[in-house]
């Protein structure tokens, strides 16, 4: 994690690997196929050794479990981008999403599994732009061409938190 942490997606390689644990690259392959398999461990070992997300996993209601994701994958900037590339089948990510469709079906959400995904894509989505939110509004837009979204950007307080906790609360039943 601590590679995928400092230097993203890129800094994975199975000999990056082989050398922080110091083995040969080759006596990795008897352990994982691929980098790809790398990622699914990673990703998962994030999740699980995250204290706050446990708790939120086990204790949680549902926004507040959603919050907790976002802090994650703010947390862990790569972990997004693996999940846009891999669905994320580990133990932890499994009972991040049996808890969000266990408090989905009792909350009577029509649809937990779709609402499930609804959420997790916002949140996902959200902890992808967040980073950007400071450098959105430095950004002047040009009336002529936009003056609409010119006028509303000019006089909106960007918020990444209030803005997923506004779409948390409109997906929810």
């Amino acid at each position: 994690m601590r590679l995928l942490d400092e230097g993203g997606l890129r800094a994975l390689t199975l000999r990056s690997v082989a050398q922080q644990v110091g083995v040969a690259p080759a006596s990795l392959y008897s352990r994982v196929e691929s980098v790809d398999d790398l990622f699914d461990l990673a990703l998962d070992t994030a999740l699980a050794d995250d204290p706050l997300m446990s708790e939120a996993i086990r204790k949680a209601d549902l926004p507040s479990l959603m919050q907790a994701f976002f802090a994650h994958l703010t947390t862990h900037r790569w972990a997004g981008l693996v999940i846009g590339m891999r669905a994320p089948r580990g133990p932890a990510y499994l009972a991040l999403s049996e808890r969000m469709c266990v408090l989905l079906e009792q909350a009577g959400a029509p649809d937990p599994l779709g609402t499930a995904y609804r959420l997790s894509n916002l949140v996902i989505g959200s902890s992808l732009t967040a980073p950007m939110a400071p450098d959105e509004k430095r950004v002047t837009i040009d009336p002529e061409q936009a003056p609409t979204y010119a006028r509303l950007h000019a006089t909106h307080h960007i918020s990444p938190q209030e803005i997923l906790a506004n779409g948390i609360k409109a997906l929810l039943p």
